[in-house]
């Protein structure tokens, strides 16, 4: 009897095979008695197929492997009683053209170190998780939007290195997990983001570049090395999310491109199946088997893997038709437009089948375009995405922290347009690593003035971007105001955190997150226009914001002054919503952060003065590029 059945075949086709990734690949079995290693691939254009590897000496005809029933599904299957775990394995597949294509198995668990491209068999059962209490809480009936949130982004390979190694001195997965979890929890970060765990063959493109949709990067270990890492994370009270790419795949020639010598899991048609700017394939999300094939990779992170979330890379590219196209490289869809229908129903199910079947577990779109309702119901026409990264503030918000501050009067609205829309959508605040490479310079080199006025505009940058609606999202090296730009090729400056002034950003932030973890009026109401006020949105003059986080309970409640500007205040007057006393929770000019300020008051009292249409008021000695946080 087949490993893969008509039942199988059926719900394969249909797109609804959530345990496909148990199915096809490889896997251990006992067929009459005898122990050994099924291979079943989905190549329906091959003429032929058969699987070589370190089992049978790649010999070319030892395993050719069956087309199983219905033929027309085109599963090929061999069962190999010689195959053991961690031996190396690639599919041959003879073309109807007459060529030999060797394939790296798309549904593989394991992959050899690159440079090399083979299959590597590994069975993942087994692991004996003990993160119990994490996943029961992660369940919790709180909605996931009224939670805290703030990510911290990180590409394993060049978060540390070991020194004078001769390999790459990559940090092991394990070694990884206590080096990070230490960092991230004394930080006060909720969630780490993971660049390029999915496999991928080529460093430089930080794994945005798939050709292992299964099988997480051997660069760190195994898939229980993996395991360790997320289970490690999740022991210190610590959320894991992946990036994750179905909006393209490279063209390597082991990879899933022209897979049984004809487009298989690419449109078929260039200009639908291909990305000009990029050099990579498109996926046919209007093939069953397809979008089956990815959905089971969404699942398999979930379920083997113990994930909390997907950051959904280039999903624009995916809705639209013409993304990166001239006029005459793409088709119109059905009706006349540039809406890719198929990418938009493969959207609706997998957000609806993932947040649906895994209470808790996140799908985060990178969605750079106005689409509507991307964070919406199905039952709306929406996408039903649990989050969207908000790519408009973030350019609105970089543009405004790059100008002088001369000229920042005239771009005061930059940083308060994102409150007209912020109720659209259920927002990430993102400063992540595209802003940091390609000369795009590093946050710290982006900050106008000398030395000391950028490390005062960043301080004041990070704490606006804290209080602001939204949850959030920092890189990497960016939270010690690293002056390079970021490579995948070196660790980060840790270096740093010896300078005075690196050491008080980090301080800093590491402050700014504690109290945005602490008080439910910084995240419990994000999305609503009860969780937030202007106390006053237009002091362009002076560069200066203020406004009120709200929390639903009503008590402490938070203000933020924020000064863009060099000027200091010795009374800046501010308007507050009640009288009641104003504790002092974070002060910029703090000795801490180093500044020379030692004897602020720590209370102070309303006055009844008018002030930004409020009946009572405070007066507060607002330093140059200065912040106070207030709670009361």
């Amino acid at each position: 009897m087949s490993n893969f059945t008509e039942l199988d075949s059926y719900l394969f086709g249909q797109a609804t095979h959530y345990d496909i990734f148990r199915k096809l690949g490889a896997h251990q079995v006992v067929v009459d008695g005898v122990e050994g290693v099924v291979f079943d691939v989905w190549a329906p254009h091959a003429a032929a197929v058969s699987v070589v590897g370190d089992f049978n000496g790649w010999n070319e005809n030892a395993h050719v492997m069956e087309r199983v029933a219905p033929g027309e599904m085109g599963i090929y299957e061999a069962f190999v009683p010689e195959a053991r775990e961690g031996q190396l394995y690639k599919y041959l597949i003879y073309t109807k053209g007459g060529e030999r294509l060797y394939k790296a198995d798309p549904f593989a668990t394991c992959a050899e170190l690159r440079p090399e491209t083979a299959s590597k068999i590994f069975f993942t059962d087994g692991y004996k998780w003990t993160d119990n209490a994490w996943m029961k809480k992660r369940e919790d009936k709180t909605p996931y939007y009224e939670k805290p949130m703030a990510i911290y982004e990180v590409h394993p390979g060049s978060w540390k290195r070991h020194p004078g190694r001769e390999d790459d001195g990559f940090y092991s997965y394990k070694e990884f997990a206590k080096a990070l979890a230490d960092y991230v929890v004394e930080m006060g970060y909720t969630h780490v983001e993971l660049m390029g765990i999915s496999e991928y063959p080529f460093d430089g493109s930080w794994g945005y570049q798939v050709t292992g949709y299964y099988a997480p990067t051997s660069r760190y270990g195994t898939p229980k090395d993996f395991m360790y890492l997320v289970n490690y994370l999740h022991k210190k009270g610590i959320g894991v999310i992946l990036d994750w790419v179905p909006a393209h795949f490279p063209r390597d020639a082991h990879g899933l491109a022209d897979f049984d010598g004809e487009p298989l899991y690419e449109y078929s048609d260039p200009k639908k199946g291909e990305h000009p700017d990029w050099g990579t394939k498109i996926f046919d999300y209007g093939k069953n088997e397809v979008k089956n094939f990815l959905i089971g990779s969404a699942i398999n992170w979930v379920e083997t893997y113990h994930v909390d979330g997907l950051r959904v890379d280039a999903v624009a590219s995916m809705l639209y038709l013409d993304y990166g196209k001239s006029d005459g490289q793409w088709i119109a869809n059905e009706f006349g437009g540039n809406e890719n229908l198929e990418a938009i129903e493969f959207f609706k199910h997998i957000n609806t089948l993932i947040t649906g079947r895994y209470p808790g577990v996140l799908m985060i779109a990178e969605e750079s375009t106005a689409w509507p309702k991307v964070t919406g119901t199905v039952e709306d026409d929406g996408l039903n995405f649990s989050f969207k990264w908000n790519m408009g503030w973030m350019h609105d918000f970089l543009d405004y922290m790059k100008l002088d501050p001369y000229f920042r009067k005239d771009n005061h609205n930059k940083m308060t347009f994102a409150m007209s829309y912020n109720e659209y959508e259920k927002y990430i605040l993102v400063l992540s690593h595209d802003e940091v490479v390609h000369l795009k310079c590093s946050m710290i080199n982006k900050m106008p003035g000398l030395e000391g006025d950028k490390f005062k505009n960043l301080k004041a940058g990070y704490a606006f971007m804290m209080g602001h609606p939204g949850k959030k999202l920092l890189f990497m090296g960016q939270d010690f105001a690293q002056y390079q730009e970021w490579s995948e090729k070196r660790e980060l400056d840790w270096y740093l955190l010896d300078n005075p002034e690196n050491k008080a950003i980090n301080d800093w932030m590491k402050d700014l997150l504690h109290i945005y973890r602490k008080y439910p009026a910084m995240y419990e109401q994000d999305s609503s226009w009860a969780g937030f006020e202007w106390i006053n949105s237009n002091d362009s003059y002076r560069n200066i914001f203020s406004f009120v986080r709200k929390a639903k309970s009503g008590k402490n409640n938070l203000i933020f002054v924020v000064n863009f500007s060099p000027m200091a205040y010795e009374d800046y007057r501010v308007g507050v919503p009640e009288n009641k006393k104003l504790k002092l929770l974070l002060n910029s000019e703090a000795a801490a952060y180093g500044g020379s300020d030692t004897k602020r008051k720590q209370t102070y009292t309303p006055e009844q003065q008018e002030c930004d249409g409020r009946e009572y008021s405070v007066a507060y000695p607002l330093p140059a590029y200065g912040v106070a946080v207030f709670v009361y």
